[in-house]
């Protein structure tokens, strides 16, 4: 049951009355003035009902996890960037709704950080969709999502997700243009190569290219079946009177120009420009396309991890406890001062302090973090800018930046106060790597075809485990972790540096 009241974000009384009522009676609900402190009724009503629709199940679920895993504590991801204790979890269960892709964000900047890149474009390419999100020194949060039209308001890393991915579908529209996606084979039956479906899919485009070994997949578990991919390819190119090769380059070249669009909505939409930033690519997909996006966007260096596949999980790990509050004020800019603003934030500063201290953080591990929503009187949204007394100037270079233009002469209003409140907690390192010198040789465990721009190829094959660090690779090559594959086309040479991540460059 969802409890939203029209106004209890100003003042809660009603809805706390109404929630006595129902807990007498056993029932269970979530209320908005729990959830959202801020205006906006729809919004708030609509991620007050997404809450009350999800914490039966998550609650249950967490329940069973908890006694599993017990007597150790269990941290559940949220979609702010941080974890917190599955207690709270079950209390605020919607916070948790996009958590898989922000643990790829957070990991793809704590990576990029210890290499020597404070500002990237994480780029996560999977098997049916691709995320992508910008950290300029830190990672971009939005405040606005929408998951099945439903509209949600809370903190969430803002991340933009466009349905090409590895199993994306080849097809023709009906003006008989080649599309790519947002259809999906999925894992079963899975791309032709797989052996049991039959429509031709981005894998298989990139296995007849050479881009994947059949022999290798998932360190050789996993069985691929290439003449399937070729004979699907092949009836697909028949029909629009083509070589499967130049098809199976435009299948990837049609995937690629969807990504692109995607990183293009996250930096230049944003006003930002993307040759300021490095691409990190992760995912099991994200290598084999890395080096071409970066090429269109240009984007002047790629940085490809160790164990791609798997960066989400070492992002989660790599995550502290934040938790976020705010409560709408409503005030002009020009009418209200810093110390008025200062007394009104700090009840949620209060309760930021006592909820940290419930997740077992001491007060030196806690961070208070305290921020302002403001807009130009008149308009209908805002833009997020730090606590301080130049909170009007910083809004004005923010929203030259964001939307080409600012009025320092146009009042502004204060709409909502914000903090996050973040626990500090121990982080594993990350380990390095041996160093091996210049040549990979040691590392290399075979050569292959492969097929770019209509030209074939002899390509050098490696393991990445043996890469070591100072290790250079010229392009055309083919790297193989477990999970991922990374793609140096012919234009490209790599360095692995000490953490083992592999460094792509255009060559000059």
């Amino acid at each position: 049951m969802a409890v939203c009241f029209l106004h209890s974000y100003a003042n809660p009384a009603n809805e706390k009355r109404v929630c006595r009522k129902l807990e007498e009676k056993g029932l269970a609900f979530s209320a908005s003035h729990r959830v959202l402190r801020e205006y906006r009724e729809y919004e708030r009503a609509s991620t007050t009902a997404v809450n009350a629709y999800v914490a039966p199940l998550m609650a249950s679920y967490l329940g069973r996890l908890e006694k599993t895993l017990r007597p150790n504590p269990v941290r559940i991801m949220q979609s702010n960037g941080g974890f917190v204790s599955a207690r709270s979890a079950k209390d605020n269960p919607v916070c948790t709704i996009l958590s898989g892709p922000a643990g790829g964000a957070v990991g793809a900047k704590e990576v990029a950080a210890a290499a020597g890149f404070p500002k990237i474009i994480s780029f996560d390419m999977g098997g049916t969709s691709t995320d992508v999100s910008l950290c300029a020194g830190d990672i971009s949060l939005s405040t606005e999502s929408t998951i099945s039209d439903l509209h949600l308001r809370l903190p969430i890393i803002d991340i933009h997700t466009v349905g090409s991915g590895g199993g994306s579908i080849a097809y023709l529209d009906s003006g008989g243009a080649l599309r790519v996606g947002p259809q999906s084979a999925g894992a079963d039956p899975g791309p032709a190569c797989y052996g049991k479906g039959g429509g031709v899919t981005v894998t298989d485009a990139n296995l007849l290219l050479g881009r994947l070994d059949p022999e290798r997949f998932l360190g050789g578990t996993m069985k691929l079946y290439p003449e399937r991919s070729r004979r699907a390819l092949g009836r697909f190119a028949s029909r629009l009177k083509l070589d499967a090769f130049d098809l199976a380059e435009g299948v990837v070249r049609v995937a690629d120009a969807t990504m692109e669009r995607a990183v293009r909505v996250i930096s230049v939409e944003r006003g930002f420009d993307a040759r300021d930033f490095a691409l990190l690519s992760f995912g099991g997909a994200g290598g084999m396309h890395a080096c071409s996006l970066a090429q269109k966007l240009r984007i002047p260096t790629v940085i490809v991890p160790k164990n791609a596949g798997v960066l989400s999980a070492l992002g989660m790990l790599l995550s502290d406890t934040i938790k976020d509050y705010s409560l709408s004020v409503l005030r002009a800019g020009d009418k209200v001062s810093v110390s008025e603003l200062d007394r009104l934030i700090r009840p949620l500063l209060k309760d930021a302090s006592q909820d940290l201290s419930k997740e077992g953080f001491a007060k030196p591990k806690m961070r208070l973090l305290r921020f302002l929503d403001v807009r130009y009187i008149g308009q209908s949204y805002e833009l997020t800018v730090p606590f301080s007394a130049a909170f009007r100037r910083d809004f004005h270079r923010l929203h030259l930046r964001r939307y080409g233009y600012a009025d320092e002469e146009r009042p502004v209003e204060v709409v909502n106060l914000r903090v996050k409140a973040v626990g500090v907690t121990e982080k594993p390192r990350l380990a390095e790597v041996e160093p091996k010198g210049k040549d990979p040789g040691a590392a290399r465990i075979d050569r292959r075809a492969m097929l770019f721009e209509g030209r074939s190829y002899r390509a050098d094959v490696y393991a990445r485990e043996k890469l070591g660090s100072g290790n250079t690779i010229l392009g055309p090559a083919l790297i193989l972790d477990y999970e991922s594959t990374a793609v140096v086309p012919p234009y490209f040479v790599g360095r692995v540096d000490r953490f083992g991540n592999l460094i792509l460059k255009q060559r000059k």
